[in-house]
């Protein structure tokens, strides 16, 4: 229904089979009455692969999507092909030796706004910034939301996120890794995306002049680039801007 990400995930199939799936409890995967841990949603990658006879694959993921490829690449170097992670992270609470991110108490009360809110387009002015203002992006939104889970099943994800802690395993990677981050990242800030890039072995990190935590939108052809670039060796051709919504 939106057409950015339409074009978007279109773009990445002229060079890829594209692989997509809704992590557990969410979008059309089965609901569950408990959120499932980051190893559990790993391990369901390692299915969706088998299922669709991948045997090897480039994992891209954004936000705690990123966070779970990362912990995929550390556990199963030899189904991983490559890594990229956008606007993803470590750890999701801040600590002495890591100055990103709240409080957990901080962090739950803004989990328990967003969920008094659900329905509506919640996380919209930190998700996507450039495009707050747009009506028609503001009802899908909305929408994409509902869609995705229950105001409940959100919260318990969110609850869940809030204590992830990967960073045993950044040192681990071996696969040729690529962490790209908006510069002006509300959601996530840039520094966590930094320091993915400092303990995984030769990750490159590239910074994207941009407010959106989402890369569809705003400098949406600039990750492209950088993706496909990465992936393939080659730069993208240009493609003609998204159309107009149904």
């Amino acid at each position: 229904e939106e057409p950015n990400i339409v074009r978007f995930f279109e773009q990445l199939m002229t060079f890829s089979r594209l692989i997509l799936f809704d992590k557990r409890g969410t979008g059309l995967s089965d609901r569950v009455t408990e959120a499932a841990t980051l190893e559990e949603r790993m391990d369901d990658v390692r299915a969706v692969l088998d299922a669709v006879g991948s045997s090897r694959a480039a994992l891209l993921g954004w936000s705690e999507g990123g966070t779970m490829c990362t912990l995929f690449a550390g556990t199963y170097p030899d189904r991983t092909a490559a890594l990229i992670t956008v606007g993803s992270y470590a750890r999701r609470l801040r600590a002495p030796d890591y100055p990103y991110f709240t409080s957990r108490e901080e962090a739950y009360k803004a989990v328990e706004a967003a969920a008094a809110d659900w329905g509506g387009p919640v996380w919209l002015e930190i998700r996507a910034p450039s495009l707050v203002h747009d009506p028609i992006i503001r009802q899908w939104w909305a929408k994409f939301v509902r869609m995705s889970a229950s105001a409940s099943a959100a919260t318990a994800l969110q609850r869940m996120n809030i204590e992830i802690d990967v960073r045993h395993v950044l040192p681990s990677i071996r696969v040729p890794t690529l962490i790209l981050h908006a510069k002006h990242d509300r959601a996530i800030p840039v520094g966590a995306g930094r320091y993915m890039a400092d303990h995984i072995p030769n990750a490159k990190f590239v910074e994207i002049d941009t407010i959106d935590h989402l890369p569809f939108f705003d400098r949406s052809d600039e990750f492209m680039h950088h993706i496909q670039s990465f992936l393939t060796g080659s730069s993208p051709r240009r493609y003609p801007k998204a159309g107009s919504r149904p």
